[in-house]
């Protein structure tokens, strides 16, 4: 097969990823699309750098044996952990995702800049210089969500048990001002309406837009984008041997 109509290969811990793959088959129609997500293992966030590389290069091994001319890690924890490695190991373009701090800050005015997202992710050196990379570090406020992530894996979007958690989460901030909140996990933008709920008109921000045109660039400056005319194909896996988990996946990607 030319190399150019191969599929992109698109990573997660778990489900989130699809938040991601959503963006790009929307920005890239024609393109085609195999996800895993490695459900048999979540979550990554709660582990240590050295088990993150050795889950995610496991998930991007079997990718590269299907065959793919780009890869998208569609997961913070694993970006954060992962990417360098990735990067230095393979010969196709390596994507990953970052906490959209620098959009967030780019229109900060008063208050503080939530990043919400896992601990490792958070623990992570590339993290840390991000924010060092700032003139203002001090308005972001880094918040840990230990749990959030599984509680997207079992459905809760927005309904008493995650608005419960939020309600927790959020507790702590009082009656500081929180101009706005960074989604710094693919599954956080699943919550938005329910965090919209504590937190009233907030500005919520996420990095699957950006990091999905990112890949548009990439594919186009390096003759990779696909020749085919017509609509791509999106094809699911994961390492859960739950058999609902795939039907999961098809009927998140159809989630308003």
């Amino acid at each position: 097969m030319d190399q150019r109509n191969l599929p992109i290969g698109v990573m997660d811990s778990g489900s989130g990823g699809i938040s991601v793959l959503r963006e790009a088959v929307k920005v890239l129609p024609r393109e085609s699309f195999i996800y895993y997500g490695d459900h048999g293992n979540a979550p990554y966030g709660v582990k240590e750098p050295e088990e993150i590389r050795a889950l995610t290069w496991k998930v991007v091994s079997f990718l590269r044996e299907r065959g793919i001319k780009a890869l998208l890690v569609a997961c913070n924890t694993a970006s954060s952990a992962a990417l360098e490695m990735l990067r230095s190991r393979l010969e196709i373009p390596v994507l990953g995702m970052e906490p959209a701090v620098k959009p967030a800050l780019s229109r900060h005015e008063d208050g503080v800049v939530v990043v919400m997202a896992t601990q490792a992710t958070l623990e992570q050196e590339r993290f840390h210089h991000m924010l060092d990379s700032f003139h203002n570090p001090e308005w972001v406020v880094p918040l840990p969500c230990v749990g959030l992530m599984e509680l997207v894996e079992g459905g809760h979007f927005r309904d008493r048990t995650i608005r419960e958690y939020l309600t927790g989460l959020f507790a702590p901030f009082g009656g500081r001002r929180i101009e706005a909140v960074v989604l710094g996990c693919t599954h956080y933008p699943f919550v938005k309406e329910a965090i919209r709920d504590i937190l009233g008109d907030v500005t919520l921000v996420d990095g699957n837009e950006g990091t999905v045109h990112h890949l548009k660039h990439v594919l186009e400056s390096r003759g990779l984008d696909t020749s085919r005319r017509t609509a791509g194909t999106v094809e699911y896996h994961s390492s859960s041997a739950d058999p609902d988990t795939l039907a999961f996946l098809k009927r998140l990607m159809e989630t308003p």
